[in-house]
């Protein structure tokens, strides 16, 4: 399997799905890898919604995607590393009212936002 670094056209094409998606996560709100994945029907594409999420990072201004506000099925901050700074991640996140401790989104089930339902 190729990597973004790499990505074929079938790669791009669900990567520009994923991001559309992610656009759509309301500010103060998270979703998961694997939501996102369940959602596009690719139940078992949690780690290519990790690599769109990878790709994401160089967009700016209007085409920015807030890749930010997708987190691991525990509510864990497991992109951060991805960021321009180790604290980013939970910088953004703070910044729209979600608490973050030791790198875990508190009041997840409350937060959590699923595709599945709400675009459906």
């Amino acid at each position: 399997m190729k990597t973004p670094k790499e990505p074929t056209e079938a790669h791009r094409n669900f990567f520009r799905d994923v991001h559309d998606v992610v656009r759509l996560i309301p500010r103060g709100r998270v979703t998961t890898y694997g939501a996102i994945a369940h959602y596009l029907g690719a139940r078992h594409g949690a780690r290519m919604v990790g690599w769109a999420m990878m790709a994401a990072h160089p967009s700016v201004g209007p085409e920015a995607i807030p890749a930010y506000r997708v987190v691991n099925r525990l509510g864990l901050l497991t992109g951060r590393q991805h960021f321009a700074t180790p604290t980013a991640m939970q910088d953004f996140l703070e910044a729209e009212g979600i608490q973050i401790v030791d790198d875990q989104v508190q009041d997840f089930k409350t937060r959590f936002w699923d595709p599945s339902t709400e675009l459906s």
